[in-house]
């Protein structure tokens, strides 16, 4: 299972929320390069950047600093919030995103993102699938859907879709454990999906549980953050798997 540490931007600052509350905001670093220094220091090959200002503004805006990270670091970006339009995907991958997630542009305008899988690959594409009461969640989680979670992703797998992130909001940064339910009934009814975990991941113990069920990845972020799973136990897990 890949270790994907988080780092979510607000006005060029390395930032957490919790349940996407942008009220609850708390700055935990300036520098959102040194933060990712950091995680490439401790064998960390892989990176979940959101633009939460993007979210917002519906358009890129923290492009510099997925820049900055991809051009002094060597990690494997995927980069989200705010890709509403072929002029934004082409800045995030001029910027050095490895991959991109669509979440919003999924609900609003499917023939878009649909684009987006054709014309950039499957491997390039993720699909955001953040659920608020197992249904799908928009506009940095600001909109509740009617869309079904497991409909919805059932329906672009059909479309190509590969991987997948799932973030339970009610869970995102508040340090209490995973939808390891959620997750199970996903990998169970969405053969072969790639499916990435994330929010709420608050201790070490968790990551193998999530593995076992089946998860191709998990994003830690405040855990991280708040000392509860150090960089040290992330590298000896990258090591030993």
């Amino acid at each position: 299972m890949r270790i994907i540490p988080a780092i979510d931007i607000i006005e060029g600052k390395c930032v957490r929320l919790s349940k996407g509350d942008y009220d609850t905001k708390k700055i935990y670093n300036e520098n959102p390069l040194e933060v990712a220094k950091s995680f490439e220091a401790h064998g960390i090959q892989y990176l979940h950047l959101v633009d939460l200002d993007g979210a917002k503004s519906s358009r890129i805006v923290n492009y510099k600093v997925l820049e900055q990270i991809a051009s002094k670091t060597s990690l494997k970006i995927d980069f989200g919030g705010g890709l509403k339009s072929y002029a934004d995907l082409k800045i995030a991958f001029e910027s050095g995103a490895n991959q991109i997630t669509g979440g919003s542009i999924a609900i609003k305008q499917p023939e878009v993102f649909k684009n987006w899988i054709l014309q950039y690959g499957a491997d390039k594409i993720i699909l955001g699938a953040d659920a608020m009461n197992e249904k799908v969640a928009i506009s940095g989680w600001l909109e509740e859907s009617n869309e079904e979670i497991i409909p919805f992703i059932q329906n672009y797998q059909k479309e190509g879709i590969q991987y997948v992130i799932c973030t339970d909001i009610s869970k995102d940064g508040m340090l209490e454990g995973p939808s390891f339910e959620l997750y199970q009934r996903i990998l169970e009814q969405t053969k072969h999906v790639k499916l990435i975990a994330s929010g709420g991941i608050s201790t070490f113990d968790e990551l193998p549980k999530l593995a076992e069920l089946g998860c191709e990845g998990t994003i830690i972020g405040k855990a991280i953050y708040e000392g509860r799973i150090t960089l040290k136990q992330l590298e000896n897990y990258i090591i030993n798997k």
